[in-house]
């Protein structure tokens, strides 16, 4: 995927400052932080969401991502981390990417800016569960197929 940024870094065709990568993951600064230390955690394979991630890489993925909020911590004093992937809404780039953020207490991120709210009442929330239970029991029947 030439035209893909994430894929021209993970190529080495354009700078990034790299902080940890390996044969299947790429972890880089964002060039547009929260705060100094965002990284950005990719697959080298061009995967648009974590739905397009290969099974095989997921765990690896999750393991490279907690190493990256203790590095955080021990590397620069971090407090915690904020760790986040965005498919398809609000994904700069098209490409699988997680936001590993390191967090202090009063740094001013609140929630990341999402509006909270509640279910109107015990239906609703009853409701909307029902649906997600259903999707996942069709989504794990067509994979044993």
């Amino acid at each position: 995927m030439a035209e893909c940024p994430f894929c021209r870094i993970s190529a080495g065709l354009a700078p990034a400052y790299v902080v940890h990568e390996d044969a299947d993951l790429l972890a880089f600064l964002d060039e547009r932080p929260l705060f100094p230390g965002h990284v950005l955690l990719i697959p080298r394979l061009h995967c648009e969401t974590l739905l397009d991630l290969p099974d095989r890489l997921a765990p690896t993925l999750l393991i490279r991502a907690r190493l990256l909020c203790a590095a955080m911590e021990r590397g620069l004093a971090a407090e915690g981390s904020f760790v986040a992937i965005n498919n398809r809404v609000s994904q700069s780039v098209p490409h699988l990417h997680v936001h590993i953020v390191p967090r202090r207490r009063g740094d001013g991120l609140r929630g990341f800016f999402w509006p909270r709210g509640k279910y109107r009442d015990a239906e609703e929330a009853e409701s909307v569960r029902q649906q997600i239970e259903a999707a996942v029991r069709e989504l794990a029947a067509d994979e044993r197929r």
